[in-house]
């Protein structure tokens, strides 16, 4: 994992800047709209965006708005997917299994929170995933889904983006004030720290499903 997400980092940086919006935005909108949270890195590729704003090498507002759209918009695909496509035969499957309790909390979720359940699946990648093809297969109002997800896509991305600048502006800082090797230092550490964070998510998120 830790080397996958590196070279994507990585390539993307190098890319051409429409190309790097273009990236971003197709991760965030698969990740969302195809029922695919636990493959695609939609999260990882809005934190890029937002170090590739702090490199000068995008814009910070037309980052923003890129993933926040193709958060809302992968939401709103994943939402009607779920609605014509996504019946008890689909969820039912075996490829499903080892998701099952996640996939049955986030239907609890959907009951008790009603539009609240799109913002709070927001936050967590699988259920970012789910929560749209959810909330279209439950039968939703729509218009109770398009405000709880504009809400949670615009939140979510200007998270992620900022995170990402945040951490890239200092890189840069460091870099002026102490040496090109020191911000590199600085640079593995923070990296390091985001990746360890993310696979102690997934190791618990595993290990939750092995006790379930």
């Amino acid at each position: 994992m830790t080397g996958i997400v590196g070279d994507l980092a990585d390539w993307m940086l190098h890319l051409d800047p429409l190309w790097v919006l273009l990236v971003v935005a197709l991760l965030v909108f698969a990740e969302d709209a195809f029922f695919l949270g636990f493959a695609i890195p939609g999260e990882t590729a809005a934190v890029i965006a937002g170090v590739a704003t702090a490199l000068d090498h995008v814009s910070l507002p037309v980052a923003i708005v890129v993933v926040v759209v193709a958060a809302i918009l992968g939401d709103s695909v994943g939402y009607e997917v779920g609605k014509h496509f996504l019946g008890p035969k689909v969820l039912g499957r075996p490829f499903l299994d080892r998701h099952r309790h996640r996939i049955e909390g986030a239907q609890r979720l959907i009951r008790r929170r009603g539009g609240l359940a799109v913002f709070i699946g927001r936050w967590t990648a699988l259920l970012r995933a789910m929560m749209p093809a959810l909330a279209g297969a439950s039968h939703m109002r729509y218009r109770t889904f398009v405000i709880w997800n504009g809400i949670g896509g615009i939140a979510w991305g200007v998270t992620f983006v900022m995170l990402g600048h945040v951490a890239g502006t200092s890189y840069h800082q460091i870099e002026k004030r102490a040496g090109h090797w020191v911000a590199i230092g600085f640079g593995v550490i923070v990296v390091l720290g985001v990746l360890l964070w993310h696979l102690r998510r997934k190791a618990a998120e595993r290990a939750e499903e092995r006790v379930t």
